[in-house]
């Protein structure tokens, strides 16, 4: 089991942020619930290559990310995005799963999953709180090069 920065579960919602390796396998089988007739999880890793910005031709080498945040708002800032999309897309389970400190390349670094009776939904759902994360939940991401450099990421350079 990972080690836990902070979490809030019940039942229908799970929301985590972890100093260690996102409980991936742990999230997938929480989704999964006799109403549930779609899962939809989306895992967002560290990847080596990476143009910044989006239109510039030449990848740069990703040795790490390191992500930060302020911790109580951005757990509470998970429980309503969780609460909303439970609204809008009548989502049965859902977990928003964030990791904290360092990320190698290839490791899961954010968990999106819902669990909803209908696949569109879950699909609607599952686009709306990850695009939503990155732009309200107080977390912040630092990208460290191969060259030695880093720079911080605003999520609107990002490409999707």
């Amino acid at each position: 089991m990972a080690d836990r920065a902070t979490e809030r579960r019940d039942q229908r919602t799970w929301c985590g942020l972890y100093h260690a390796p996102l409980p991936v396998a742990e999230a997938a089988a929480f989704l999964s619930a006799p109403p549930v007739g779609g899962i939809n999880l989306f895992v967002g890793t560290t990847r080596r290559w990476t143009s910044r910005p989006v239109t510039e031709s030449k990848a740069r080498e990703t040795v790490r990310l390191r992500y930060e945040a302020y911790e109580p708002m951005a757990l509470a800032e998970l429980g309503r995005l969780a609460a909303a999309a439970a609204e809008q897309w009548s989502v049965e389970r859902c977990c928003l799963l964030h990791r904290l400190g360092t990320v190698p390349v290839a490791e899961a670094s954010v968990v999106v999953g819902v669990g909803t009776a209908h696949r569109a939904a879950a699909f609607e759902a599952s686009r709306w709180l990850i695009d939503t994360l990155k732009e309200r939940v107080p977390i912040w991401k630092r990208e460290v090069f191969a060259d030695g450099t880093e720079a911080w990421v605003q999520p609107a350079t990002e490409s999707t």
